[in-house]
């Protein structure tokens, strides 16, 4: 069964998922990042190139040529996605296919546009018996 992660009490949901993308690289983690809106995969895109300063976390879009050789994919689909290991949930609503993967990541921010849909998607993992890791990321991921 997926295993979820509730990351909440972000700040700002694009710099707290880079943050979070700069730890699962380190531990040399592959991650899909679903977003299917595209302001916000290419904000995220552009973090992950600038942030930190001094590194650098690899990445592109699943549909890229280099993505059988890059840890950290985006995308706006889950149709076919390329690894079913972990996801991140950049999206509003519930990612279709979610239970495929072996664990699935909800960063949410303070912005109740944000934090509303999660508290649905929240309540539909817990009534469905997915065991559910919720941890307050505000003071940092």
């Amino acid at each position: 069964m997926t295993r979820i992660s509730f990351l909440h009490g972000a700040a700002d949901r694009i710099q707290a998922a880079a943050q979070w993308l700069q730890q699962a690289w380190a531990r040399r983690e592959h991650v899909l990042v679903y977003a299917p809106d595209a302001e916000a995969s290419a904000r995220l895109d552009r973090v992950l190139w600038t942030q930190p300063q001094l590194s650098f976390v690899p990445h592109c879009f699943a549909d890229s040529s280099l993505a059988t050789e890059t840890p950290i994919l985006l995308t706006g689909t889950l149709d076919n996605p390329p690894q079913e290991r972990c996801l991140l949930n950049l999206a509003n609503e519930l990612p279709p296919t979610f239970s495929r993967f072996e664990h699935l990541v909800e960063i949410v921010s303070t912005d109740d546009a944000d934090r509303l849909p999660a508290r649905e998607r929240f309540k539909f993992y817990r009534e469905r018996g997915y065991a559910i890791d919720s941890r307050d990321i505000a003071a940092g991921v």
